[in-house]
């Protein structure tokens, strides 16, 4: 816990939240800025700056919270399905520096759409997988 971050001071307490759910190492709440309705953000009870320092050992548990949130939230609001997604560094959007997950319920006609793609070579794909597996 650091004494600046603001989700560790929602976890703390001492700032309120609409919690949603809740076991010993997550809290899920909704977003105050949210995408859509139900829009839920899952965070560690511990300080984590983001996915690379969130320790192995709670991947597991974190998972099967964020598929337990996933299906109450998707339930209550009628969504036809949803997005899970987190931001790691300022380059990917991340503006609050402790590790969070944000879930996203997704409808049929709600006009959101996917991250734009483009079309990569058989060259710059295996290029791109061989400095991945060198590093």
């Amino acid at each position: 816990m650091t004494d600046e971050c603001i989700f560790c001071k929602i976890v703390k307490g001492e700032i309120p939240c609409n919690k949603v759910g809740e076991n010993d190492d997550f809290l899920c709440f909704l977003d105050i800025s949210p995408i859509s309705v139900g829009h839920a953000l899952i965070v560690p009870k511990q300080h984590f700056t983001n996915l690379l320092d969130f320790p192995v050992g709670l991947d597991l548990s974190f998972f099967s919270f964020a598929k337990e949130m996933a299906g109450k939230i998707v339930k209550a609001v009628g969504a036809d399905g949803f997005n899970l997604g987190m931001n790691n560094g300022r380059a990917a959007g991340q503006i609050v520096f402790h590790q969070h997950t944000h879930l996203i319920p997704r409808f049929d006609d709600d006009g959101l759409s996917s991250w734009p793609h483009a079309d990569a070579s058989a060259k710059e794909l295996e290029k791109t997988r061989e400095k991945i597996l060198k590093a």
